[in-house]
């Protein structure tokens, strides 16, 4: 019998909650060295995604245009416009397509992203 744990998480400080305007980004450097787009949507929830366009390799998905699509929240990249999912990263114009997602989290005045230990 094989027995697997799931890697730990690491929260990260990464941004005072009041700086993080509703449908801005904000672009974070995580401790591994990887780039997240942070936001925060009009009904407050928050959402972590690659900060890198898939398509071009540009470090541009935090000044993407927030949206939604039939109740999806979503950004597009302002390179190419290619639409992504907030909840699950997937490509809604390009199934190919994807950005990686982290956890992110609210707690009192700072926001935070989880990264699992030992991912690069």
């Amino acid at each position: 019998m094989t027995v697997t744990t799931a890697p730990a998480r690491t929260w990260t400080d990464v941004c005072p909650a009041h700086l993080l305007r509703v449908e801005d980004g904000v672009a974070v450097l995580l401790p591994d060295g990887r780039q997240a787009a942070l936001f925060r949507t009009r009904d407050h929830h928050l959402y972590a995604v690659d900060n890198i366009d898939p398509r071009t390799g540009a470090a541009v998905i935090s000044r993407g245009i927030v949206g939604d699509r039939a109740g999806e929240p979503t950004v597009a990249s302002p390179m190419l416009k290619n639409v992504f999912s907030l909840r699950t990263g997937l490509g809604l114009d390009d199934e190919d397509t994807h950005l990686t997602t982290w956890p992110v989290r609210q707690r009192g005045t700072t926001v935070q992203i989880a990264t699992e230990e030992g991912t690069p």
